[in-house]
């Protein structure tokens, strides 16, 4: 059980951030944000997630951790800040942008056109007999498919649905190749398509629908 819930954080509010629909509109290219060791914090912060999916921990050193990762929540609480400050999601110099809830992935190519990129599932990641789970498979699908359709239209889009087919074991600690795209667009909708293969081996493909927001949407 956590200390808190994120309703009780102590998260400065910005009521002038700019924001597009619930979503930043400043989405200017930076890589401050977080100084220039975040990129390792995040890192180390992936490896712990790793380790602790595996580890079974005696009793004392399970204790030992909860009062190590306490007195760094504690440090952590000093440094909150609102959605649109922090810089999760925005450092594109990072896997993932340095989004932590992310799978790690790393653009080779982007545009109007569509999306390229590598991804690989960790130990975190783990399903079951030594495989990605499917959720994480679709998460990445689901921010790489926004990708496509946000490089498409110049803006934000929600997903509308989003099917996934497991056509092959999704393995793990393995740089697989993952491609979205617009394959029509219909008006505010666009109809994504993506697919991840370990080398010419299909492991998944998705059909999506997102939905470009209107001026102001949430």
């Amino acid at each position: 059980m956590t200390d808190s819930s994120p309703q009780d954080w102590n998260i400065p509010a910005k009521e002038d951030s700019p924001h597009e629909g619930g979503f930043r509109a400043d989405l200017k290219i930076t890589t401050e944000r977080g100084g220039p060791t975040y990129g390792e914090m995040i890192e180390q912060v992936r490896t712990f997630m790793d380790k602790v999916r595996y580890a079974c921990p005696t009793h004392e050193l399970a204790d030992e951790v909860i009062d190590d990762l306490k007195k760094l929540n504690a440090k952590l609480d000093t440094m909150l800040v609102d959605e649109w400050t922090s810089p999760s999601g925005t450092r594109v110099d990072l896997p993932s942008r340095g989004n932590i809830t992310l799978p790690p992935y790393e653009i080779s190519a982007g545009g109007p056109d569509g999306v390229d990129a590598t991804v690989i599932f960790r130990r975190f990641h783990l399903g079951g007999n030594g495989v990605a789970h499917g959720g994480h498979v679709a998460i990445a699908f689901d921010d790489l498919g926004g990708m496509a359709a946000a490089l498409r239209i110049g803006g934000v889009s929600r997903t509308g649905y989003l099917t996934v087919n497991y056509r092959s074991l999704t393995p793990l600690e393995t740089p697989l190749a993952v491609r979205t795209w617009v394959d029509r667009q219909e008006g505010r909708k666009l109809f994504i398509k993506g697919t991840i293969h370990d080398g010419d081996r299909l492991c998944a493909d998705m059909d999506a629908l997102f939905i470009a927001l209107k001026p102001g949407q949430a």
